[in-house]
């Protein structure tokens, strides 16, 4: 029962995760624009006051169009009203059920007190994770508007979790992992003057290395979002989808690469450990 619910939360977020990114991406490219038809139509993008419509056409939605996946497959991909090909992808709200079910499943922690505390927190880091993952995909950024309220809910749930264990050596190894993954990116972007890692990912790494909870974990962190990418990458150069100047964000791989630690961290760990013995 509990899993059905998370899967239809997750296809409901999942949808939400859809307009928000469009939205977001239209509102930023309106923003410079001062005359009043940019203004109107900024205002129609509005996530609070706006209402949900075709990305093509403009046309409002009617509730029979947003029912998540199904709409979609009941129209065959279409807008009912303009038949241009709709931009946005099931795929996202069908990606964001699995997440919601499989850390459910693989949920490393208790799930009473302050674990239950923690996984209402992570499936609300999910949602913002997969819209991040689609932001980037589409247009190479990570925007701020996202990125910044997430660095103070991962910064209020460390203090929160290291209240309830009373145990401030949490925080401080959450800290760490922050300040080290953080810290890396940071150097390979001046180092680098951007060209390797852009500027939004230096700030993701914060909060992804307080997620990963420790500065051992943190590192295998980087590693998994390193081995994610050679391994999405070198495809798409082996069969020439893309030039040997390819761009590639990384925000996906490090996304993907949290997802791991988060829920098989400790375990990979321990069995690294045990081949060591």
């Amino acid at each position: 029962m509990i899993i059905a619910v998370l899967a239809v939360l997750g296809l409901v977020f999942g949808s939400f995760v859809s307009a928000l990114t469009w939205r977001f991406h239209e509102r930023a490219e309106l923003h410079a624009k001062k005359d009043k038809k940019s203004q109107a139509r900024l205002r129609k993008l509005s996530m609070i006051h706006g209402r949900s419509m075709c990305s093509s056409c403009g046309h409002e939605l009617a509730a029979k169009d947003l029912v998540p996946l199904f709409s979609w497959l009941y129209v065959r991909g279409r807008c009912r009203y303009c038949h241009a090909k709709i931009q946005d992808s099931p795929l996202v709200e069908i990606v964001t059920a699995l997440a919601f079910v499989a850390s459910y499943i693989w949920w490393p922690l208790s799930l009473h007190g302050i674990g239950l505390f923690q996984f209402v927190i992570w499936l609300a880091f999910v949602v913002a994770f997969v819209a991040l993952a689609v932001y980037d995909l589409r247009w190479f950024l990570l925007p701020d508007r996202i990125v910044y309220p997430l660095m103070g809910l991962a910064v209020a749930e460390v203090i929160v979790a290291a209240i309830a264990e009373r145990d401030w050596r949490f925080a401080l190894g959450a800290a760490l992992g922050g300040l080290i993954i953080s810290g890396l990116f940071y150097g390979l972007f001046q180092l680098s003057d951007g060209n390797w890692i852009g500027g939004g990912d230096v700030k993701l790494a914060v909060v992804l290395g307080l997620l990963a909870g420790t500065p051992l974990k943190a590192l295998v962190l980087i590693f998994f979002s390193s081995v994610v990418g050679t391994v999405v990458s070198i495809p798409l150069l082996a069969k020439g989808r893309k030039g040997l100047q390819m761009r590639v964000p990384f925000g996906p791989f490090l996304i993907i690469a949290t997802v791991i630690v988060v829920l098989f961290g400790t375990n990979i760990i321990n069995w690294y450990n045990g081949l060591l013995r």
